[in-house]
């Protein structure tokens, strides 16, 4: 199975079998300071292989260091799964990948590092394609269509990091945005959490929510707004508190990742997630510069490749579900909780997701609209029955936050089913 919670330090898979690395790489960095460089070429490990072996495929590579950026500050908890992923390959490594990280995006800020990636000043780097939609239309029509998950805390958060993945894999002309820009897609898509209309005052119904302003952004998310009858307002996320303390935005929709880290929750301890329809949410990526990429000894592609459930699980366990706790209990000392739409506001939305989908099947971004849309459908039905089929509970906000104890939650089934159904045949050979 691939690196879990319960087997990150024993095995990056089921099987124990290794092949010995016989490969040179000289790595180096451009004037710039950004990539890394090499050639060589070696025998990688077997699907698998354990910390040991992984090391002893390293022993004859020489040392490689590569230039990322974490988007957090260092220590910060947000930070956690991209330290995690970070010190997973230099561990399996046994040292012979290190990084140099430049925190809080300081390399680039987020509508940059594409092209950070592209000239050189980054190897490895967390991408927001949301920022660009012209760039990347396949990209956004994805992210435009991410309303279609589960809205429960935590299979909602098991389900929608793992079928868009699946679908990004599946789709050749998202693909295709990266490579035609020098960049090799290594984890499409996570995200931080259902999003959820979080007002000041209760507002569930299309009475309630008309004339609203409403802070959104994005294509799908300020249609969905309009479609209950309020205005989408764009404000920076750094204004965002004092935007919902002085009354100039009504509500919010967000995650309570971002309310948490915003610490406007208070002000607005009414919320709306629905059991039976959801709002788009943001999505982010990660991704190598080609070159940099292709620079790495099949052994390293493979241990960067095999790593990347760390990344994942630990953006659940380590930050959607600790911020749903906390930013739940944030609701609920204000007096607040979290509610179901009324049924006017709760059809309006399902109405308009229903054409936001739609809309997908005549995008010229696509050669075949249709199946891009039945992608998104059967892989959404699919990945929620499979964590039905783990074990995984179906609660309320308020029930989760009630019963959640950190650690108790083991996602090594989810990590090893994720990895072999989403990643495993696009590992590199």
């Amino acid at each position: 199975m691939a690196i879990s919670r319960t087997t990150r330090w024993k095995s990056l898979g089921g099987t124990t079998a290794a092949l010995t690395l016989v490969a040179t790489l000289v790595a180096g960095c451009a004037d710039s300071g950004a990539s890394g460089t090499g050639t060589g070429s070696s025998d990688g490990v077997d699907y698998g292989a354990t910390e040991e072996d992984y090391i002893a495929a390293f022993e004859d590579v020489e040392p490689i260091r590569l230039f990322t950026q974490s988007p957090a500050p260092k220590g910060s908890a947000t930070g956690v799964p991209v330290e995690k992923y970070l010190d997973t390959i230099t561990e399996w490594s046994g040292g012979k990948i290190t990084f140099d990280v430049a925190y809080s995006n300081a390399v680039a800020p987020p509508a940059e590092i594409d092209n950070a990636l592209m000239d050189g000043r980054l190897d490895l780097a967390h991408i927001i394609p949301q920022y660009e939609p012209s760039e990347y239309p396949a990209t956004t029509a994805l992210i435009d269509s991410s309303f279609a998950s589960l809205q429960t805390p935590l299979q909602g958060a098991l389900q929608s990091n793992a079928w868009a993945n699946q679908v990004a894999f599946d789709t050749p002309e998202l693909l295709s945005e990266y490579s035609d820009k020098g960049m090799k897609l290594l984890l499409p898509m996570y995200n931080s959490g259902a999003n959820g209309l979080f007002c000041a005052t209760e507002r569930r119904d299309l009475a309630a929510t008309r004339g609203a302003q409403v802070t959104a952004s994005g294509l799908s998310i300020n249609a969905e707004v309009a479609a209950l009858g309020a205005t989408p307002v764009s404000i920076a996320y750094t204004e965002l508190f004092e935007a919902l303390e002085r009354g100039i935005a009504d509500c919010s929709v967000t995650s309570f990742t971002v309310g948490m880290l915003g610490g406007f929750l208070g002000q607005t301890p009414y919320a709306v997630i629905d059991p039976e329809v959801g709002l788009a949410v943001g999505w982010g990526g990660i991704a190598m510069s080609e070159q940099a990429w292709d620079s790495l000894p099949l052994v390293a592609q493979q241990l960067m490749w095999d790593s990347l459930t760390v990344y994942l699980e630990s953006n659940i366990e380590d930050k959607i579900l600790p911020n749903t706790v906390d930013g739940m209990n944030a609701l609920l000392e204000s007096g607040g909780n979290v509610f179901p739409y009324e049924e006017d506001a709760r059809e309006a939305l399902r109405t308009e997701n229903r054409r936001l989908l739609d809309a997908q099947r005549s995008n010229g971004a696509f050669e075949d609209g249709d199946a891009f849309v039945g992608r998104i459908e059967s892989s959404t039905a699919d990945w929620a029955a499979t964590v039905d089929e783990l074990g995984y509970e179906r609660t309320t906000y308020e029930e989760f936050a009630r019963t959640y104890e950190p650690g108790a939650i083991d996602l090594a089934d989810y990590s090893a089913k994720v990895y072999e159904e989403i990643f495993l045949p696009h590992r590199p050979s």
